[in-house]
């Protein structure tokens, strides 16, 4: 009898779990948790530290992620706006490149052009911004243009002079005549096809040491003071002179604080990195060629064209 009472439970229990499982299965679990979605207001975690950049020749360079205010442990951080705006600005500096169209010296030996290169700064903190812990690299946004002015079209270029101005300097102090010198070389030969535009301080760079620039007296504030590069602006003003005589279009131009002694007063164009610039069109429907001299103690300038 007891026997039989505990062989007739066992079927009980055993029916009951057969029926439980074949019973629909959304009857007896629980529904998963819904993913939420939000929209991401402050940086999401991120479990990398590094940043492949790759540039337009396929280049590499790795930077640090927390150097532009990414954070692993505190998530309402944001970044830094201007961390990463200084960033962009100083790869820029690195990248830009102005065009240089083709051209030749006296001897008619041949100077190759150059692509310009420019680095879009406003595109590339977007992207920065839009990061996510699947970005491992990041292909640059840098756009090439090619020269505006073809080998063919350099033929009898430097048949007919436009304009011409000259300036004097003392040619015993040594670091003055070094920068003229260098920063005349830097413009020399230099062509602009139609519509194209000229920056004194893109062509020419920065004045540094270690680019061959030395100590000279320069204009800063209504004084003469020491500083590396000194008497560049004796090349840009010569430079605007012609450029003017020459009938192309200024666009930019500012005079020193105080009058200069190698050309009329209001006839300067004073330049510095970072500051004021030179900067002019051509305006023709030709291209043109500066050609610069600097002999015992002259710089001159010259603006060069196919026919007046």
């Amino acid at each position: 009898m007891y026997k039989s009472y505990v062989l007739m439970t066992v079927w009980i229990m055993s029916i009951s779990v057969l029926i439980a499982c074949q019973s629909d299965p959304a009857q007896i679990s629980k529904p998963l948790p819904k993913r939420e979605n939000y929209e991401r207001t402050t940086k999401e975690r991120l479990v990398w530290d590094q940043l492949e950049l790759i540039d337009h020749k396929q280049q590499t360079e790795t930077i640090q992620l927390s150097d532009l205010g990414f954070s692993e442990t505190d998530l309402s951080t944001e970044l830094d706006s201007e961390t990463v705006t200084a960033f962009a600005s100083e790869l820029a500096a690195d990248i830009d490149t102005p065009m240089r169209n083709p051209s030749f010296n006296e001897k008619g030996e041949e100077i190759k052009g150059e692509n310009r290169v420019i680095l879009a700064e406003d595109e590339l903190i977007n992207q920065l911004y839009s990061l996510t812990p699947r970005n491992k690299k990041l292909q640059l946004p840098i756009y090439e243009t090619e020269p505006t002015v073809t080998k063919e079209q350099l033929n009898g270029i430097d048949e007919f002079e436009r304009a011409s101005f000259r300036t004097y300097f003392d040619s015993s102090v040594n670091g003055r005549v070094n920068n003229i010198q260098q920063s005349a070389d830097a413009i020399n030969h230099y062509v602009l096809g139609p519509g194209d535009q000229f920056s004194f301080n893109k062509v020419v760079g920065e004045r540094t040491k270690e680019r061959g620039y030395e100590e000279a007296l320069e204009i800063v504030n209504k004084e003469f003071v020491l500083g590396i590069g000194g008497g560049i602006c004796q090349t840009s003003s010569t430079l605007f002179n012609a450029i003017e005589a020459a009938g192309l279009d200024i666009v930019h131009r500012y005079t020193h604080s105080r009058e200069v002694g190698y050309v009329p007063a209001g006839r300067d164009a004073t330049v510095s990195w970072g500051g004021p610039d030179f900067v002019f069109q051509n305006s023709l429907e030709q291209p043109v060629m500066i050609r610069t001299e600097v002999n015992q103690g002259e710089l001159v300038v010259k603006v060069l064209s196919h026919t007046p």
